[in-house]
């Protein structure tokens, strides 16, 4: 039951893309986000007030990020935004959040190495997903790697700790190549031609967006046999895997602290819930339940604080912890990201992913790699 109509609502900014090259990723966090609110609504909001999303579209430009984020904070008076995919869009709102004093509520895995007090983090960092990745596929599949990406600072920095994790495992990278965000299917086929040459064991994927797509499109057309050199990503999730085709998806390796497929309660719930609302056809993925758990982190904190102010907010969602579909997640209080399982699946014929690797409990947020040595500092 919602409030009453006298009862002012907790305003809420969302930045997800519904349009342009990230759309296909970031439709789903927007689902997943307004599920959230929509949930906590029927349930009476919160301490009787609802929670009203104010919505903007930044098209997949990264600048227009920034300039929602300030119209949001400035024009709308908004102090708690939820959104971004990309590091690039994160980059263009931290300034904005930062010097207006909000919250900015991350859903999306990324390259770690930052801290703001001014964003929750509940993407994976590298050391909850890249650390195991490398660990698997140098036992399953061999120590020569090729690196694909997208040109812009996640690939590029992700890329630059993966190195460092083979290389100190004994492995090495045999090739490395970037294409532009948008890169369509013709950008791929000198990649794939090259991969052909090289011959590595595995390819290390960080292409994002719909671009996605056309690099496992790509690999299909030319025969290439994931059973033998696979595709490993950390951004390839349900959602590209549909897109792409389920054929053209099976046997390739993503690490993740979710997938649709994981067995417990919760997630169970949460998927009868999200295919009831958008139609049986449509999975879950990491980025959507991320999305979606942290706005009911968010409600929580807010039910304690019964204030939007953001030093209250920040000082009360530490150590908070939550049942969300991946099993139970918690705010680390000493970098404000969160504590995460660490899983690998495997995507097969239905388009879903077996697991093949869980951890057995979450994994402690470890953004700047300190449990991991000097091989990984960053420079």
């Amino acid at each position: 039951m919602r409030s009453n109509n006298t009862s002012e609502p907790w305003r809420v900014g969302i930045l997800f893309s519904r349009t342009g090259f990230m759309a296909v990723i970031e439709e789903t966090q927007l689902r997943g986000t307004l599920t959230a609110i929509d949930e906590i609504n029927d349930k009476g909001g919160i301490n009787g007030r609802p929670v009203e999303p104010i919505v903007y579209d930044p098209g997949s430009d990264s600048k227009a990020y920034g300039l929602y984020a300030k119209k949001l904070m400035v024009e709308d008076g908004v102090s708690t935004i939820f959104g971004c995919y990309t590091s690039s869009s994160r980059k263009a709102v931290l300034p904005v959040v930062e010097r207006l004093d909000g919250l900015l509520w991350y859903p999306t895995l990324y390259e770690g190495f930052e801290f703001s007090s001014n964003v929750i983090y509940t993407g994976a960092t590298p050391n909850q997903n890249s650390v195991q990745l490398c660990r698997t596929l140098m036992e399953l599949y061999g120590t020569r790697f090729y690196f694909v990406g997208s040109d812009y600072i996640y690939p590029r920095e992700s890329n630059r700790i993966m190195r460092e994790l083979i290389r100190h495992s004994g492995g090495s990278v045999v090739g490395e190549r970037y294409v532009k965000f948008g890169a369509d299917r013709s950008a791929f086929v000198p990649i794939m031609r090259d991969i052909q040459q090289v011959q590595p064991d595995v390819i290390f994927s960080t292409v994002v967006g719909e671009a996605t797509v056309f690099l496992y499109q790509a690999y299909a057309d030319m025969g290439l046999d994931p059973k033998v050199t696979p595709i490993a990503s950390l951004t390839t999730s349900e959602a590209e895997v549909r897109a792409m085709g389920f054929d053209v998806g099976e046997g390739h390796l993503t690490a993740a602290p979710y997938f649709q497929g994981v067995g417990n309660d919760s997630n169970t719930t949460f998927v009868n819930r999200y295919k009831k609302r958008y139609g049986d056809d449509e999975p879950t993925n990491m980025c959507l339940e991320a999305s979606y758990f942290q706005v009911n982190v968010f409600a929580k904190t807010l039910e304690k604080t019964n204030s939007m102010e953001t030093n209250l907010m920040r000082d009360s969602v530490m150590g908070s912890e939550f049942d969300a579909p991946q099993g139970g997640v918690s705010i680390n209080p000493i970098w404000g990201h969160a504590d995460l399982w660490t899983r690998i699946g495997r995507a097969n014929r239905q388009g879903q992913f077996d697991i093949v690797y869980e951890s057995p409990t979450s994994v402690k947020a470890d953004p700047y790699l300190i449990g991991y040595g000097r091989c990984l500092e960053y420079s």
